[in-house]
């Protein structure tokens, strides 16, 4: 994902050549997704759905690639316990980097001038 407009930073690191990164939208959808596939009847649903998120968002420092393929390889790398722990901190690392609807007036002006778009006029560069 590239740098959130509204993110202070895109990424943290856990101190020990492994860093969690912001996810896009889509990659919290796909999470899910393979999380509900991976859980089955849904009675494992949120260890999973946590495995899934992980696999995206658990990168190499050095390198930034995936630590794991999938959720089923965090399930099989992973403690339950060191499941819930680096969930837990990438959920509060999400919930920080991303100000939301609490944006006082000046920062939501601010972010409204540097994410608008250029206005393009229907000539191509010909009138």
């Amino acid at each position: 994902m590239a740098l959130s407009i509204l993110a202070g930073r895109d990424r943290i690191s856990l101190e020990n050549g492994f860093d969690l990164r912001l996810l896009s939208a889509l990659e919290i959808l796909q999470a899910r997704r393979e999380g509900e596939t991976l859980s089955g009847d849904g009675g494992e649903r949120a260890l999973c759905s946590n495995a899934c998120l992980l696999a995206r968002a658990l990168e190499r420092t050095e390198d930034r690639t995936p630590v794991f393929r999938d959720g089923r390889e965090v399930l099989a790398g992973l403690t339950v316990a060191e499941i819930s722990a680096l969930a837990a901190r990438w959920s509060t690392f999400s919930r920080e980097s991303d100000p939301g609807p609490e944006l006082d007036g000046e920062t939501l002006e601010m972010v409204k001038k540097n994410s608008a778009g250029t206005l393009a006029s229907g000539c191509a560069g010909g009138c």
